[in-house]
């Protein structure tokens, strides 16, 4: 290597590195020993090309990353940046190609046009002009200025053609842009050299061509033994007699560059389209699928569901259960041990209420021992709720038409205390729809007797933050309200409680609960809520769907969280999913898939026979981020799945066939 020296004010880094070596040589050694050619190879081309990287690369063995080399450029400023010479420098320079030991001293420059190089162009064996990828110019100026110059200076040596900075053609070039100089230009994606561009001006010139990445350490090797087997070529027609020359080749043709594999699409997963408090809110101004009714005064009446008040209120969901009870027929045996509830009313067998009968007010009725109330003929008219709450006065089931289909329906009627008014009774439903209060609600002592006689806590603590001008704390308690209803709805879901409709699958029967589904589905909603024989049908048929995939997408709806499953099929999921207009539902499937797939990769497993059966399906499902996750799987593996299942790629569509083919042919071949 030709020995180099810098200016005091611009340091190249690579000196720091090769200074902290303590042998250091002389400078003007000669390295020539019998049968070992010394060749000088003269390295130009424009600024910031990459010129000083590749000679660190070859001479030294650095190796930076993208971001290093972007973040700091130190331009040579004489015309031969000597290099002093270290014992691994020295080692490093001597080389074998084509059986002749060659001593290669590499000599750089700076790209500045205008400054002369005539003295560092003085006996040169070879010539390396180096242009980047990433920059058009420096293309152009190989014509139009460096080889000109190259050829007035040093006519008969060889040229090799070099495009630098490979790597850039392959890179996240928004990220590269961030890691630049301040005032570098930025790079653009339209600015990027192909190959074939410096083919044409490697054959218009006549020289070979090659491309270089310092990062990824390609090219470098090829490029300085094809120089060397350049200027070994042209010194064996003047030195004839150097018989050791003989089999020294033409400069060879370069291998692919194999780029690297890109990362594999990330599955996104939008936010839902609505919030969790908007269906409910609206389900309870149209109460469709409303199960019991709350009288109010005796006159008022409002719709409700049951699943709502239930899983928002323990009075509620207490009252419900009492009222699911078997008759007196269907009860076991006094053997039999009984809940604490029972035995509170039965501690009431005796009380006396009035009776609700609009055309017998004023006769009193006496309770039998269950706490049912019955009429005057033993028929079943309620039962006595006040040992329960003083928020219920009876219970009782009637034939009433329904709001919206207004076909006669039984539906259970309860009996609200008299000192519960509409105003306040309808914020503190819709508390219990949504888990909200409006901090602008003018009756809010009323509110708070209502949630006081229901045990609601959470919204008496809200009205008293109202009161206090702490309405902010209130967001905290709405979100525990939706977690505690969250898994309260799930165990509804788990034992059928509540339930008023049974989905018939492939291999059993699942409970659900219409006002939970309509809420949360827009095509459960129209089925449950349109025209259809569904929406008045206690069994809805659901073919080709088994009970773990209703199960999950159940789940899904009634909390709006995926739940995993052992025994789940996630390509069923996506099939239901999609059949039911869920989206949201879908990514998150898609996202699920993938995971899977990925752990068990990474576990050793063999995924192509998966990934093959999830594509088009996945494709004809609308799952497109799992489809193209899969096609990016495929054309990554290329060539391992196409020996693998050789059948199955044939049998691919048109579509996938050439959009697999030609990513794999621009991106990373496994194994090829």
């Amino acid at each position: 290597m030709e020995p180099s020296s810098r200016s005091q004010t611009s340091v190249n880094p690579m000196h720091h590195f090769l200074m902290l070596r303590p042998q250091l040589m002389d400078s003007d050694m000669d390295y020539e020993r019998p049968n070992v050619e010394t060749i000088k190879c003269v390295v130009v081309g424009d600024n910031a090309v990459g010129k000083t990287r590749l000679i660190c690369a070859r001479a030294c063995n650095a190796t930076l990353t993208q971001y290093q080399l972007l973040a700091t450029h130190v331009p040579t400023v004489w015309a031969i940046d000597q290099y002093r010479v270290c014992q691994e420098v020295l080692e490093r320079s001597r080389d074998v190609v084509d059986e002749v030991s060659v001593s290669l001293r590499l000599w750089d420059t700076f790209g500045d046009h205008h400054k002369d190089r005539r003295f560092a162009y003085g006996r040169s064996d070879v010539v390396v002009l180096c242009f980047s990828i990433a920059n058009p110019n420096s293309l152009y100026h190989v014509k139009t200025m460096w080889y000109p110059e190259i050829k007035h200076f040093c006519p008969r040596a060889p040229v090799i053609l070099v495009g630098c900075q490979l790597d850039l053609r392959y890179a996240d070039l928004e990220a590269v842009n961030r890691a630049r100089r301040p005032l570098a230009r930025p790079i653009k994606s339209n600015e990027i050299l192909p190959p074939e561009k410096g083919h044409e001006v490697a054959k218009e010139l006549g020289v070979p061509y090659y491309e270089t990445s310092v990062v990824a350490q390609f090219g470098v090797k090829d490029v300085f033994d094809n120089a060397i087997r350049a200027a070994l070529i042209s010194r064996r027609h003047l030195q004839f007699w150097k018989s050791h020359l003989r089999n020294v080749q033409r400069p060879l043709l370069q291998a692919p560059f194999l780029p690297p594999k890109p990362p594999p699409p990330i599955i996104t997963v939008p936010p839902p389209p609505t919030t969790t408090e908007e269906h409910p809110d609206r389900l309870l101004e149209d109460p469709l699928c409303s199960d019991v009714i709350l009288v109010l005064q005796e006159k008022q009446r409002i719709f409700a569901h049951k699943i709502y008040l239930a899983t928002s209120s323990s009075k509620f969901y207490d009252l419900f259960i009492l009222d699911a009870r078997p008759e007196e027929s269907e009860r076991p045996t006094r053997a039999t041990a009984l809940s604490g509830r029972e035995m509170l009313m039965r501690a009431a067998s005796f009380d006396v209420c009035e009776s609700t009968d609009e055309g017998d007010r004023t006769n009193l009725r006496a309770c039998t021992s269950d706490g049912t109330l019955r009429d005057s003929e033993g028929g079943r008219r309620g039962r006595l709720l006040s040992t329960l709450s003083r928020a219920f006065v009876s219970i009782q089931e009637e034939l009433v038409d329904d709001p919206v289909t207004y076909n006669p329906r039984p539906m259970t009627v309860v009996y609200m205390d008299q000192s519960m008014q509409l105003g306040p009774f309808r914020a503190v439903l819709r508390y219990l729809y949504t888990g909200q209060l409006d901090e602008h609600e003018k009756e809010l002592m009323h509110i708070a007797h209502i949630a006081e006689l229901l045990e609601v806590f959470d919204l008496r603590m809200m009205v008293a933050n109202i009161l206090n001008n702490e309405a902010f704390m209130n967001q905290e308690i709405t979100k525990a309200f939706h977690v505690r209803r969250t898994n309260r709805v799930k165990e509804c879901l788990a034992k059928g409680t509540f339930s008023d409709v049974a989905f018939k699958l492939d291999d059993g029967t699942i409970m659900a609960h219409k006002p939970l589904l309509i809420s949360s589905c827009d095509w459960m909603a129209a089925m449950f809520g349109g025209p259809f024989v569904e929406s008045c049908t206690k069994e809805v048929l659901f073919p080709n769907t088994t009970r773990s995939c209703m199960r999950a997408v159940l789940e899904y709806l009634y909390t709006g969280r995926f739940c995993s499953r052992t025994d789940l099929d996630a390509m069923e999921l996506i099939v239901l999913a999609n059949r039911l207009c869920l989206p949201h539902l879908v990514a998150l499937t898609e996202l699920y898939t993938v995971t899977v797939l990925m752990e068990a990769a990474m576990m050793g497993a063999d995924i192509d026979g998966d990934v093959l059966v999830y594509l088009e399906m996945a494709q004809f499902h609308c799952a497109q981020q799992l489809s193209g996750w899969c096609l990016h799987h495929i054309c990554t593996n290329y060539n391992s799945v196409c020996r693998k299942f050789p059948r199955d790629m044939k049998a691919k569509s048109t579509s996938n066939t050439t959009r697999t083919t030609l990513r794999s042919t621009a991106g990373h071949q496994c194994g090829s």
